[in-house]
């Protein structure tokens, strides 16, 4: 939590109560830190510039060093500390206080004006996201034979859960709590295993198809349409990727469709010959191709389902086209966390070895 000027609630409107004058002495400075139960006051000019802040290990620090309480706030305060600018993401905010070692973080302006406050508590809880998140899991895996000869692909094991669970759990971390889960083949051991998705601590519903729909058919079974951005995720994708911060990247630029995209390069194991005719030209020594490549991420619009018929076959990349053929906004995010399309047996085996994502709290 960020607690600005405009911001409401009890505990947003505490970091106000913590500013404190600069003419203040370190028993007014006591008092405010008694009333607001932060731990931190704010010592401010009349214009309400940060002059530096106050805890109670301050104080205390000072009265052995054998200052007064009737002493100037400024004889214990810290005259430079860490401060951030307005709309700095949550997970910087968070990693600059772990690295830190602080609870509390002042949100200044560009004239050093205090505008809110960090709270380490705040910042570490994910924000609660009411978007759904829609997991294709109907596929039949047939590249990860044999591992998914009776057993569906999302079920696969990697480092002892099924890849789905990997997944539903690192969206939990980040707020999301409301899954629809597309299955198919074997689609009732999924079912089976995370039921309506409380043990889990989400809700889940299902999606089932009588027959493959591609990424984007299944989309046409929803029963109920999103009101609003929709987030859908391919059920055998494992990466870091944060998925609020791609629907914040969708929401500010204003997009139908938003597709997850990695840069993919490819190393020509040999020699080219640059030609003109039958003259040589030049020659480059195993020159690398750099290009995007389909990340099986995607946030969408509800209208972004107009292009969709009920039960008729369709893949995300047709879904873009027809986005795209109607002069509908359809955008790239461009992904450069760890991410792995467990696909085939190697990619199966790179994925036991991964490490574990690390949950740091949505980016506000």
């Amino acid at each position: 939590m960020i607690a600005y000027l405009e911001s409401s609630g009890p505990r947003q409107a505490l970091w106000h109560d913590a500013m404190v004058p600069v003419s203040s002495t370190l028993a007014a400075a006591v008092r405010s830190l008694d009333a607001t139960g932060l731990q931190i006051a704010l010592i401010v000019d009349p214009d309400g510039q940060l002059i530096g802040t106050l805890t109670d290990g301050d104080i205390r620090r000072a009265l052995l060093r054998g200052v007064g309480l009737d002493a100037p706030v400024t004889a214990a305060s810290q005259p430079e500390p860490l401060v951030v600018p307005p709309h700095l993401a949550r997970k910087f905010v968070y990693s600059l206080m772990q690295a830190n070692r602080i609870r509390h973080l002042p949100v200044v302006d560009a004239e050093h004006r205090v505008v809110g406050m960090h709270l380490l508590d705040d910042v570490a809880a994910p924000a609660a996201r009411e978007t759904t998140i829609v997991v294709m899991a109907g596929g039949r895996g047939t590249r990860l034979m044999p591992h998914t000869e009776h057993c569906p692909k999302p079920m696969v094991p990697v480092n002892g859960r099924p890849m789905l669970e990997h997944i539903v759990e690192r969206a939990r971390g980040e707020g999301f709590s409301r899954f629809v889960v597309a299955i198919h083949h074997l689609g009732h051991m999924i079912e089976s295993h995370f039921g309506d998705g409380s043990d889990f601590g989400v809700s889940i519903s299902y999606l089932r198809e009588t027959q493959p729909l591609g990424t984007a058919g299944a989309l046409s079974l929803l029963s109920e349409r999103p009101t609003g951005p929709f987030i859908v995720t391919n059920g055998d994708v494992l990466t870091d990727v944060r998925y609020a911060e791609m629907l914040d990247f969708h929401l500010r630029q204003g997009a139908t469709a938003t597709m997850a995209v990695r840069q993919h390069e490819w190393v020509n194991p040999f020699g080219v010959v640059r030609t003109r005719g039958v003259e040589l030209v030049g020659f480059d020594e195993k020159p690398v191709t750099r290009s995007h490549i389909n990340a099986g991420i995607y946030v969408l619009e509800p209208r972004a389902l107009d292009v969709l018929e009920p039960n008729d076959r369709c893949d995300m990349p047709l879904l873009f086209s027809r986005l795209i053929s109607l002069d509908l906004r359809t955008i790239a995010y461009p992904m450069h966390e760890p991410w792995l399309d467990v696909g085939r047996p190697t990619d199966l085996e790179q994925a036991q070895v991964l490490r574990a994502p690390v949950h740091l709290p949505a980016a506000s």
